[in-house]
């Protein structure tokens, strides 16, 4: 079972020719209103690529709380752990340009009131993997990875959007998460090398975890104890890179899930994440696996790993 305690969104989503910059007026070219979330997101990818899945949240009692949950519910993602609180549904608001590239601005609304105790004892231990990111209250998600290591569930800590982070919460993580940017945020907050080859090999000795950068079009890095990781990306023609970086999180979660070991598990996020590039929008660009991995964008494990 993967269990997944995280924000539920609905994405606003203009397409512009190119990305909005400050003091100007931009007119899209096109609009829409789709399920989002990275919480959601993660939990649509790990269910369509196989696992069965429980999420944890929060919507609002307005318009976009039916909208933000449609697609989960008809993937057959267990939302009874979502609550309904008073406020407005988290939104998220997303430009994408003509080159597939995007900026988000997000709005927590509901999302600022999701609580760890959502999740109970009974739902956590060994044959769990719980995936935690960062749109919901910091508190919160380290309270979750707390008790779920205590339990012996599997933690994999996505660092999105990107904060410093405690090491009570890191040393509660076995799979750290993040792209680029967010690999040096936390690594100037512990004092880690920012390059992230580099980085994910100290962070792996430090907290004693696998720690993975996505690299987006270079496709990642990772080191655990012992190995070292370089997984490609798949060549793609991409035409929106919005929740590509969730399908990887919940592909991966899927893959660890059903006992994968993480060079799999590298390569099944990967494919997720370049299919999800060739589609528009967070949740309707999320395949399956049958579908990426149909679509041969699979690197053979045994081709990324390297000695440490």
């Amino acid at each position: 079972m993967v269990v997944i305690l995280g924000s539920v969104n609905a994405d606003l989503v203009a397409r512009v020719e190119s990305l909005p910059r400050e003091g100007r007026t931009q007119v899209a070219t096109g609009y829409a209103v789709h399920a989002g979330g990275k919480g959601a997101n993660q939990a649509l990818a790990a269910r369509r690529a196989g696992a069965d899945v429980a999420l944890a949240g929060s919507i609002g009692n307005d318009g976009f709380a039916d909208v933000a949950l449609a697609t989960l519910r008809e993937a057959g993602v267990d939302i009874t752990r979502v609550a309904t609180v008073d406020g407005p549904t988290g939104i998220a608001l997303i430009h994408v340009d003509a080159r597939g590239r995007n900026t988000i601005t997000v709005v927590p609304g509901a999302n600022a009131l999701v609580r760890a105790d959502a999740v109970a004892d009974a739902a956590l231990g060994p044959g769990t993997v719980v995936a935690l990111q960062l749109e919901i209250p910091i508190d919160e998600v380290g309270a979750l990875a707390r008790r779920a290591h205590r339990l012996g569930a599997r933690v994999i800590l996505n660092v999105a959007p990107p904060a410093p982070l405690h090491e009570d919460l890191l040393d509660a993580v076995d799979v750290l998460v993040a792209n680029e940017h967010e690999a040096a945020v936390v690594a100037h907050g512990a004092g880690l090398p920012a390059d992230p080859g580099p980085f994910c090999a100290a962070a792996a000795d430090r907290w004693g975890l696998a720690a993975i950068v996505t690299l987006g079009a270079e496709g990642l890095v990772a080191a655990d104890a012992s190995r070292a990781y370089r997984v490609p990306a798949a060549r793609v023609d991409t035409v929106d890179t919005t929740a590509a970086g969730d399908a990887f999180v919940g592909a991966l979660a899927a893959a660890l899930d059903r006992g994968a070991p993480l060079a799999d598990a590298l390569a099944d996020g990967a494919a997720a994440g370049s299919h999800a590039c060739t589609g528009h929008g967070a949740q309707p660009s999320i395949g399956t696996r049958a579908k990426w991995r149909g679509a041969a964008l699979v690197v053979a494990a045994s081709s990324v790993i390297e000695a440490r």
